[in-house]
């Protein structure tokens, strides 16, 4: 991946629901852009140091444009307010290349696509990609209301429409989806790929284990989670950078950092990214993120910045 950003203007906005926006990004002198994979985001600079990731939700076999689509959260802590505030047709703005943390796993066996609410976008992709190398999946669209879902015209006319499943929860009593129906006849070559608010995502993986899914079977993007805060002071030293810093009881360490004159690049604030990733010299770290597996956890030779903390006095970075 490289750090070099992209201009793209805004081609097209569209509201899909009052809650949610597409925008198709385009090169404004209309060059194809940088390839991608199903599964990669690309970063939205947004101004004032307001860096924010969004899936691609576009068939990657077309890069003449990429597209977004943003919820604009009630809490929302600047990012998805900027993009609906800031953001219109003929906008132009910066972005990064694209990056892909949550890949397609290279098997031939069946993949089954759970996203939840705006979550449904990278499985877009996911499906756009599947159905073009002709392998079995199917692709599950759950939400609580048919109203506040964006893409379901895209999905149901779409060239893989038959492989699609939609479950709105008032359209059921309230009642979420069968998770039962949904993993039935799943073997060893199944793969499994959720995106959506953290609760529903935890209670799809938990169902999935307990059907005898794998860790390594299991694929998972949060884009928002509860970040547990605060703590004990404790020092860090940055190797590399040769400065120390003492973080405080309500502070993160790329805070302390960036306050001690140390630019520590964030962006999802929340540990789901990755990419404030830091290699661990010593010091064994409070992990608090959900981007690390338990076993690179368990491993403690790296950390997330933006909300992991110390297990011991003192923390080396190689920073």
């Amino acid at each position: 991946m490289t750090d070099e950003l992209l201009t793209v203007v805004v081609r097209k906005r569209e509201q899909h629901t009052p809650g949610v926006i597409t925008l198709e990004l385009v090169d404004p002198q209309g060059q194809p852009l940088p390839g991608f994979d199903a599964g990669a985001h690309i970063d939205l600079h947004l101004g004032d140091d307001l860096i924010r990731q969004y899936s691609l939700c576009n068939d990657p076999a077309d890069v003449s444009a990429y597209r977004v689509g943003v919820l604009k959260d009630p809490a929302s802590r600047g990012g998805s307010v900027a993009v609906h505030e800031r953001l219109f047709e003929g906008t132009e703005l910066q972005i990064s290349a694209p990056r892909n943390l949550f890949p397609l796993a290279q098997t031939d066996g069946r993949s089954i696509l759970i996203g939840g609410g705006i979550g449904i976008t990278p499985m877009i992709a996911m499906a756009y990609a599947l159905h073009a190398a002709n392998k079995p999946f199917e692709l599950w669209y759950c939400g609580r209301s048919r109203s506040s879902c964006a893409f379901i015209d895209d999905l149901t006319s779409s060239a893989f429409a038959e492989q699609v499943h939609c479950h709105f929860d008032d359209e059921h009593d309230g009642v979420g989806v069968n998770l039962e129906a949904v993993f039935a006849g799943s073997d060893s070559t199944t793969h499994m790929y959720t995106c959506g608010p953290a609760g529903f995502m935890e209670w799809v993986m938990a169902t999935a284990r307990s059907k005898g899914f794998a860790d390594e079977r299991i694929h998972k993007e949060f884009f928002q989670v509860e970040v547990e805060t605060g703590g004990s002071s404790f020092e860090v030293y940055a190797a590399a950078s040769d400065l120390s810093v003492t973080v405080g009881e309500h502070q993160s360490i790329a805070q302390a950092l960036t306050e001690a004159g140390l630019k520590v690049k964030v962006s999802c604030e929340q540990g789901t990214c990755g990419t404030c990733l830091c290699d661990v010299l010593e010091g064994i770290p409070d992990h608090r993120d959900v981007f690390l597996t338990d076993e690179e956890k368990e491993d403690n030779d790296q950390m997330l910045l933006c909300c992991s903390r110390a297990k011991s006095p003192r923390l080396v970075l190689d920073i």
